[in-house]
């Protein structure tokens, strides 16, 4: 039984019980009432259902994203806003590599996992998405992950690089000025060091960063 069948059936029994207490209480039938997922709220999912869905950036990331349309969308163009998100840029200066590893994990694993909750529909075949009405269960915890996203800390590799190349202006400066006995040999290598060393950890923390967003 999926998420969205496990919620139905919650609904329905309530409405059974709450059905059943009018007719005790009035001797009448009540209305019929319109079924469905619709009536799904918050707070008829559990925390656990909550953070099996959301427990990736990327499905946040999709629901994020279909929250802002009512038509069904193109995988492709899904992939390639989710891929813009990650890389904090826009889908015109994504490379091929950065699309492709977002679309392959979305078509693989994400957007099947969405559709066996009833979340979204996904028309593998046809490279079509939908939401449900079941995901509007979800918007609360969205705008609240994306309001916690705007609040971080501004993105701090443009200091640490600006901090490294100003290593090296102050030991080339040094060399020139001959202070400490640095030689213009010297001066490079420590700029060298200290530029190389700041990229190495940028590439290392965006791959931890792209781990655990799949």
């Amino acid at each position: 039984m999926n998420l969205a069948d496990a919620v139905l059936d919650q609904i329905s029994d309530g409405d059974n019980g709450d059905e059943e207490s009018r007719t005790a209480a009035t001797g009448t039938d009540s209305p019929d009432e319109e079924a469905g997922t619709d009536a799904v709220s918050a707070a008829e999912l559990s925390t656990d259902d909550v953070f099996h869905v959301l427990q990736t950036k990327r499905r946040r990331d999709v629901l994020r994203y279909l929250q802002d349309v009512s038509d069904p969308v193109r995988m492709r163009d899904l992939a390639e806003q989710v891929a813009a998100w990650e890389q904090e840029t826009s889908i015109e200066a994504l490379s091929s590599d950065e699309r492709q590893r977002v679309y392959i994990s979305l078509y693989q694993s994400h957007l099947p996992k969405l559709d066996e909750e009833g979340i979204v529909e996904y028309d593998k075949d046809r490279g079509i998405v939908e939401r449900t009405p079941l995901a509007a269960a979800f918007d609360p915890y969205i705008d609240e992950a994306i309001g916690g996203e705007t609040e971080e800390v501004s993105d701090p590799w443009p200091e640490r690089y600006a901090a490294a190349v100003l290593a090296g202006v102050v030991a080339l400066g040094a060399a020139g000025l001959d202070i400490a006995g640095l030689s213009a040999i010297v001066a490079g290598a420590i700029t060298l060091v200290a530029v190389t060393a700041v990229t190495v950890a940028h590439t290392l923390s965006r791959r931890e960063r792209f781990a655990t967003s799949e």
